[in-house]
C-alpha cells in the first residue's frame, strides 16, 4: 500500500476540488448566517449556537515543547481588521468521544473510553490560496508522546502502537501531541466533529444520495446495503463512514476511500439546499454544526469561526490536493501499516 494523491486519480480533480471549494463557501454561509439571526429577531439563537462549541486549551497544556510555528509575512491591507492570510495547519478528527444515549445508540464511544475513526491534517499555505489535506490512517503504527492528562500527571512513551490509542488514552490534547511528534508540524488549531452531530447534520440537510459499487454487509457498523444507489439518512450515512469489514482489502484504508464518498454526496447534498432561502432549515444545521464541534480555544466562538472561513475565500477549485499518508503493510502484524519512508517524511516536510 502507498500513499495516494487524489488528484492524480480518475482526471477528477477539479470535481473534488470544486465540491471541497463549495463547502467552504458554504460553510461560511451557514455562520454568516447564524450571525444575521443573532443581530435579527432571533438574538437568542445567536448565544445558543455560539454556546454549543466546545473548546479544549491544547495551547496550554502542551506548553513550549512543541514544533515552531510557520514564519509567515502578513499580506498588506488597508483594513481596521485584516482578514490572517499566513499558512495555517489543522487536524480535523471524527470521533465518537461524545458520551450519552444518543453516541451509545449510534455506536459511539462509552465513559470509559473513546477512539478517533477519521483523522486529517488540512495544511493551508500563506495566502490561503492553496491547500493540502493529508488522511492518516487509523491503524497506522507510531510512537505516541508522553502525554499531558487533564487528572495530573502524564502518560507514558509508547512504541509501535496505533495512532488513534491518542486520543482513546489523553484525548484532543493527546492526538495532537502525537501528530505533531509523527509530522513535525504544529497544528495551529484542532476541530472535532463527533458521532450524533454529523448524523444530525446529514438528517437536517435532508440525507444524502450515495453510489455502492458493491454489496455492504458490516456487522460492526450493523450497515446492510445492495450494490447500487440509495439515499441515506443521518444514522445510515454514519455507519456508511464507519464501514470497513467485506470493502476492499478490510482495512481503514477502505474505510477512507468509503468516507471520500461519502463527502462527496454530502457537498452534493449542501449544493443543492438552498439554506439561506430556508431560515428554519439553515437554523437546523447550524445547530447540528455547531452542536458537534469541540475545537481549540482559538476557533470556540462563531466570530471565529466565521473569520477563518472568510479567510478562505480565495481557495480557488483547482487548488486544494487531497493525499493519504504513504503507508506499507507492518512487519509486526499485517493488519496494521507504518509510514513509508522516506515518502511520508518528504511529504510532512513539503508542508512545513
Amino acid at each position: 500500500m502507498t500513499g495516494r494523491d487524489q488528484n492524480d486519480e480518475n482526471g477528477d480533480d477539479g470535481r473534488r476540488a470544486g465540491r471541497r471549494s463549495r463547502v467552504l463557501k458554504t460553510a461560511g454561509l451557514i455562520l454568516a448566517g447564524a450571525l444575521v439571526l443573532g443581530a435579527g429577531t432571533a438574538g437568542w439563537a445567536y448565544w445558543h449556537l455560539n454556546d454549543n462549541i466546545k473548546s479544549v486549551d491544547i495551547n496550554n497544556a502542551l506548553g513550549d515543547n512543541r514544533p515552531q510555528r510557520a514564519m509567515t509575512t502578513p499580506a498588506p491591507s488597508t483594513s481596521e481588521s485584516p482578514l490572517p492570510t499566513g499558512s495555517l495547519n489543522i487536524l480535523v478528527l471524527g470521533s465518537d468521544s461524545r458520551t450519552g444515549e444518543e453516541n451509545k445508540e449510534l455506536g459511539g464511544g462509552s465513559s470509559t473510553g473513546a477512539r478517533s475513526d477519521t483523522a486529517m491534517v488540512v495544511h493551508i499555505d500563506a495566502g490561503r490560496t492553496e491547500s493540502t489535506v493529508v488522511s492518516i490512517p487509523r491503524d497506522t503504527l507510531v510512537t505516541r508522546p508522553s502525554c499531558p492528562l487533564s487528572s495530573g500527571g502524564s502518560t507514558e512513551v509508547a512504541y509501535g502502537t496505533m495512532f488513534n490509542s491518542a486520543y482513546a488514552i489523553g484525548g484532543p490534547v493527546c492526538a495532537v501531541a502525537t501528530v505533531e511528534s509523527v509530522t513535525g508540524i504544529r497544528m495551529d488549531h484542532y476541530i472535532e466533529i463527533d458521532f450524533s452531530g454529523f448524523a444530525k447534520l446529514v438528517d437536517a440537510l435532508g440525507g444524502v444520495t450515495v453510489t455502492t459499487d458493491e454489496d455492504i454487509d458490516d456487522e460492526d457498523s450493523h450497515l446492510q446495503l445492495q450494490a447500487g444507489t440509495h439515499h441515506l439518512d443521518g444514522e445510515q450515512a454514519l455507519a456508511l463512514a464507519r464501514t470497513r469489514h467485506g470493502i476492499g482489502d478490510g482495512s481503514d484504508l477502505g474505510r477512507i476511500g468509503l468516507q471520500q464518498k461519502l463527502v462527496k454526496a454530502l457537498l452534493d447534498q449542501i449544493s443543492t439546499t438552498s439554506l439561506l432561502t430556508d431560515p428554519t432549515r439553515l437554523y437546523r444545521v447550524a445547530d447540528a454544526v455547531t452542536g458537534s464541534l469541540t475545537t481549540d480555544t482559538g476557533l470556540d466562538s462563531l466570530s471565529e469561526l466565521m473569520s477563518l472561513g472568510e479567510s478562505l475565500s480565495g481557495l480557488s477549485s483547482d487548488a486544494v490536493r487531497t493525499v493519504t499518508m504513504p503507508v506499507v503493510p507492518a512487519a509486526s502484524n499485517r493488519n496494521r501499516v507504518v509510514a513509508d519512508e522516506p515518502e511520508a517524511g518528504e511529504l510532512w516536510r513539503s508542508l512545513r
